[in-house]
């Protein structure tokens, strides 16, 4: 299930654990990255925490917590090539595995056309 929150975050959610990365939206609006900064295996956050950092040829950015949880995995391969990020923001430029604490709370995410309706 692929929902999105109103900060360009998307989350590819199966069961109790989300998958997330930054909205190709947000990536275009960035520009090149050039850093990118993980939080750690095992960290909590609660919904609207900084969790990770991009740094691009235009601007720093957080990438907030969309959800309450904690770090399953990372994706060390963008913070080595913060470029995939732009290049497949969707895809293979994922931040981060977060384990949910309350599967019910993505009910207040945006679906696709919300979130098209919020860009356009």
């Amino acid at each position: 299930m692929l929902k999105f929150t109103e900060e360009h975050e998307w989350l590819n959610i199966e069961g109790d654990v989300a998958t997330v990365g930054i909205t190709a939206h947000a990536a275009e609006q960035l520009g090149d990255l050039v850093f990118v900064e993980l939080p750690e295996i095992g960290a909590s956050f609660s919904k609207g925490d900084d969790a990770a950092t991009v740094e691009s040829v235009k601007a720093a950015s957080e990438v907030y917590c969309p959800l309450d949880g904690e770090i399953i995995e990372v994706n060390e391969a963008i913070t080595a090539d913060p470029a995939l990020v732009n290049s497949d923001p969707m895809g293979a430029g994922w931040f981060f595995k977060l384990k949910l604490r309350n599967v019910a709370d993505i009910d207040g995410l945006l679906d696709e056309s919300g979130y098209k309706e919020l860009i356009a």
